[in-house]
Order: structure tokens, then sequence, then C-alpha cells
């Protein structure tokens, strides 16, 4: 007994891919434009929480597209949908909010200790 689904969701794979792709485009050039913003004007002198606002909108698009998939992806390689999304957004939901939080936390580091604690160059 095995399920085999009539018609495998290929086109929610690719939209998803789609979508994730191009809203890490947005959160790239979101995440640029604050950084030279920030050797622009300094980062002490900013608002954390106006520029975690500014790259909310493209962070949840990367995380619908990739909730959707990695449970398309699950559902193409045999899962019943149910399962599928039961797997798939817990860990893509998991996943996103520890980079989330990861990212958070670096925008409050530069924030207190400034654009230049952040020099990795120096740590060949």
């Amino acid at each position: 007994m095995y399920y085999y689904p009539p018609q495998p969701p290929y086109l929610l794979v690719f939209f998803g891919l789609f979508a994730a792709f191009t809203c890490g485009l947005a959160l790239t050039e979101t995440l640029k434009t604050i950084v030279e913003k920030w050797q622009a004007d300094g980062a002490e002198n900013s608002d954390s929480r106006l520029l975690a606002r500014k790259s909310t909108l493209p962070f949840i698009g990367v995380t619908l597209g990739s909730a959707l998939f990695l449970c398309s992806g699950l559902g193409v390689f045999g899962f019943p949908p149910l399962l599928a999304y039961g797997i798939g957004l817990p860990i893509t939901a998991l996943t996103c909010w520890l980079v989330w939080s990861q990212l958070g936390s670096m925008l409050v580091y530069v924030e207190n200790k400034g654009i230049k604690s952040l020099d990795l160059d120096s740590l060949n």
C-alpha cells in the first residue's frame, strides 16, 4: 500500500522557490541600504526598530516561499499532504525564527558597538 499522488505539486515547488528567491533579493537590497545608511550616519544614531520593520516584509516572503518549497518538495517525493505540511512547516518556522533572532542580535550589536566592530577581514 503505497501512496502515489495523482498530480505531484511541481508548480508549487517552483512558485515557492521563485518567491523565496525574489524576496531574498529584496531582503539583500534592504540590508545593503541599512548598512550604507549606517556607514554614512553612524549606527549609533539609528533606530533599530525602524530598520527591523523595513526588513520584516521581505523576510516574511522568504519564510513563506521556503515553507511552500519545502512542503511541496516533500509532496513531490510522495509524502501525503498532511504529513508534508506537518514536517515542513515546523522545520521552516524554527529555522526562520533562528535566522531572524540572529539577524536582530547582529543589528543590536552593530547599533551598540558601531559598524567598525564587524570588521571580518581582520580575522584572517
